[in-house]
């Protein structure tokens, strides 16, 4: 048995997984507070990458999304810091970042990182 998902890469549903993190965080975090602001810079600039294809419905041609999946993963371990260190993490928000991972194909990372952003072990999600 696989200890993590591989599955193809679905940049379009990273956009929407960015979106359901910023949406969590949200909830635990004042966006306005100086502290909180390097964080909700890193979705927002994941965001931007990731929308025209999220809008668009697909990925773009392989190499592309190859690119552009590794700069989104780049940002999104960024996040997992600011995560930590903002002591935001919770079950809901580490399954959402390793379904991030996943959607850039990088699954194995992802059930490693979404642990240190609160993902239990024993979720159920997990693989």
């Amino acid at each position: 048995m696989n200890e993590f998902f591989d599955i193809p890469m679905d940049l379009p549903h990273a956009g929407k997984v960015i979106d359901r993190i910023e949406h969590i965080l949200e909830r635990r975090l004042d966006r306005r507070r100086h502290a909180n602001a390097n964080l909700f810079a890193k979705l927002a600039v994941m965001a931007e990458l990731l929308g025209p294809w999220q809008r668009l419905g697909e990925n773009p041609p392989r190499e592309t999304a190859e690119v552009l999946a590794n700069e989104v993963a780049r940002h999104a371990r960024e996040l997992v810091e600011e995560i930590v260190l903002l002591d935001a993490c919770e079950d809901r928000l580490g399954q959402c970042v390793r379904n991030l991972f996943e959607c850039l194909e990088m699954g194995r990372e992802g059930a490693e990182i979404s642990l240190r952003a609160g993902e239990s072990v024993h979720s159920p999600q997990r693989p």
